[in-house]
């Protein structure tokens, strides 16, 4: 029964080595499509390539299906799988934040270590400033570390809230997907003459 871990007991040097394989796997397929790249991403602002957005909404709606079918056959246990405590204020705010940050500096933590393995200079200044971030994060306020675990409201799901089963949360999912992708094929047509000519 998946997942793996709840069946088999890995050891450390295996966690790291699948933890490397599948690092190694993301930051190849992030520059195939040339996520490794701050024009690329931040592209999407302008509405004339969606590529960025296609490709994380397509995984998500790609995950939710394959948890609802595994889960479904008897395959996964899903009250085995981590689902972080919600807190909607300071999750807000922290995607404002990463939105920001991801707007002024092209890159978002995973592209960025993609645009690294290819030498992009603005892809290592981001790091560091990502890095420096961190590290003034976790040095000057771990106040708000306690504020987050103090006013967090623990797991909460689509179905769990709403009494509605997963399978329709999936399927309502794949449809806003096939009409997302219809409404960001309109906007690259839209806003096509904004593409760099070179």
């Amino acid at each position: 029964m998946l997942p793996l871990s709840s069946a088999i007991e890995f050891s450390v040097g295996a966690e790291l080595a699948i933890a490397v394989a599948l690092g190694a796997g993301f930051g190849f397929a992030l520059e195939r499509a040339g996520f490794g790249s701050a024009r690329k991403l931040t592209a999407v602002f302008y509405f004339y390539d969606m590529a960025v957005v296609k490709v994380m909404f397509s995984a998500v709606v790609t995950t939710m299906v394959g948890l609802f079918v595994l889960s479904a056959i008897g395959t996964l246990d899903l009250s085995q799988l981590y689902v972080e405590p919600t807190n909607v204020t300071a999750q807000l705010l922290g995607g404002l934040l990463f939105g920001a940050g991801f707007v002024v500096g092209g890159y978002c933590p995973g592209t960025s270590m993609a645009a690294i393995a290819t030498g992009r200079k603005d892809g290592m200044v981001f790091a560091l400033g990502m890095l420096g971030g961190v590290w003034a994060y976790a040095e000057y306020t771990p106040q708000l570390d306690d504020w987050y675990k103090a006013t967090a409201i623990g797991e909460r799901t689509l179905p769990a809230v709403t009494g509605i089963g997963m399978g329709w949360w999936t399927l309502l999912f794949v449809a806003i997907l096939g009409l997302g992708a219809w409404g960001m094929a309109a906007l690259e047509r839209r806003f096509a003459a904004l593409r760099p000519k070179v």
